[in-house]
């Protein structure tokens, strides 16, 4: 089995009420992007968009090759571990661990450590994956 080419993740609270700064000052962390319900985002070209969920996302750098459970292990050493944190956090909002994964070829792979399952486990985090296919210009249809 191949290792996937790289990967992305991303810490991710969603809830229509949540304050983002709240959020902070629970995880003791600053996110790399927040948002709150309602507010209006203007892009550069002049398009605007309303969000209709409030959000807190802690992103890891990307990796390549693959690291997955290097980028877990990096987003939770950053916030605040305590059990009582998060089962308030994931009783309130919807809490996961988003992971990108993008393939090289069809039968890449990758593995999840226990110590990563036993992070993500203790405090309630589903993890979510995506996997994107090989480009065609891999002979990957």
């Amino acid at each position: 089995m191949g290792k996937i080419r790289h990967s992305k993740a991303c810490l991710r609270i969603f809830g229509n009420d949540l304050v983002p700064e709240e959020i902070s000052q629970i995880l003791r962390c600053e996110p790399t992007v927040a948002q709150r319900t309602g507010e209006v985002i203007r892009y550069q070209s002049g398009r605007e968009r309303v969000v209709k969920c409030g959000n807190w996302r802690l992103d890891a750098v990307t990796e390549e090759p693959e690291d997955i459970n290097g980028q877990v292990r990096s987003i939770l050493s950053k916030v605040d571990p305590a059990p009582g944190v998060w089962e308030d956090l994931v009783q309130r909002f919807d809490v996961d661990m988003f992971c990108g994964l993008f393939m090289r070829h069809a039968n890449d792979g990758f593995t999840l450590a226990p110590d990563v399952m036993v992070l993500l486990g203790e405090r309630g985090i589903i993890i979510d994956f995506d996997i994107y296919a090989a480009d065609r210009e891999d002979g990957v249809a």
